[in-house]
């Protein structure tokens, strides 16, 4: 004797779980931080609404507040650098300038080499030290400043031939290396570090040091006087290849997919 088929149950679907995925899934896409206010108009919610699920995620780890928006927590599971979201690096790096910046007191920059150009990440400034004025873009001035050199010393020849045929040496202080011979001398020197000093903003001696994992060509940098000895540039330079060898650590063990936050 046979029954009836039973209809399929629609499964039970709590709707704040639904909306707190969401919001974090918009953070998680995001190459910046980003403002509740925003996750709410994007989330389609309340500001009330957005605000208490934020504050929960925030309470639980999966995003944690910084000065201009909301990026992923610690709490949030590490995905492959390449293809996953967006915010587990942006995540990565700002807690890599804020520690910077912690340590330092100085502004920390970071910057990556992507589709051929030379792009600023993220910065976090430095209560004792402003940031420089970036009053041209890095993807014109890569030969100009610390962040973009330490990127051009790094990559194949080919491909660092290739941007400076793209980019003119402009020369943005009396100080820049304008000729490509003397510029190109100083990029293929072995070197652990590197240094611009008022070469892009007058006052600013800045000093950066390679982030590399697979698929990831970056610098750390910050800026600092150019009063600043050359006993506290050493020091300067420690503890920055510290926290980027740090990153460079966690940026490959999301590559393999290892869930390290």
């Amino acid at each position: 004797m046979t029954t009836p088929e039973q209809p399929e149950r629609e499964p039970t679907l709590i709707g704040s779980v639904q909306r707190a995925l969401r919001l974090v899934d918009i953070v998680a896409n995001e190459s910046r931080p980003v403002p509740v206010k925003v996750i709410a108009a994007r989330a389609g919610l309340t500001p009330g609404t957005a605000y208490n699920l934020v504050r929960t995620l925030v309470h639980e780890g999966y995003l944690a507040h910084e000065p201009d928006g909301l990026v992923l927590g610690t709490r949030f599971p590490a995905f492959d650098a390449e293809s996953g979201p967006r915010g587990v690096f942006l995540a990565r790096v700002r807690r890599a300038l804020n520690e910077t910046t912690g340590e330092l007191g100085a502004t920390a920059y970071l910057s990556r080499y992507t589709d051929g150009e030379v792009h600023l990440i993220d910065i976090v400034d430095g209560a004792r030290s402003p940031r420089v004025e970036l009053w041209v873009g890095l993807h014109d001035s890569a030969h100009a400043t610390a962040l973009g050199k330490q990127i051009l010393a790094d990559l194949p020849a080919d491909d660092r031939l290739d941007y400076l045929s793209r980019h003119p040496l402009s020369e943005l202080t009396q100080h820049t290396i304008s000729d490509r011979r003397t510029l190109l001398g100083q990029l293929e020197a072995p070197r652990r570090w590197t240094v611009d000093r008022e070469e892009y903003a007058i006052g600013f001696t800045c000093v950066a040091v390679p982030v590399s994992a697979p698929d990831v060509t970056a610098s750390l940098a910050v800026s600092l006087p150019s009063s600043t000895s050359p006993e506290r540039a050493q020091q300067v330079v420690a503890r920055l290849r510290r926290v980027a060898a740090n990153l460079s650590l966690q940026l490959g063990a999301d590559r393999f997919g290892q869930f390290t936050i």
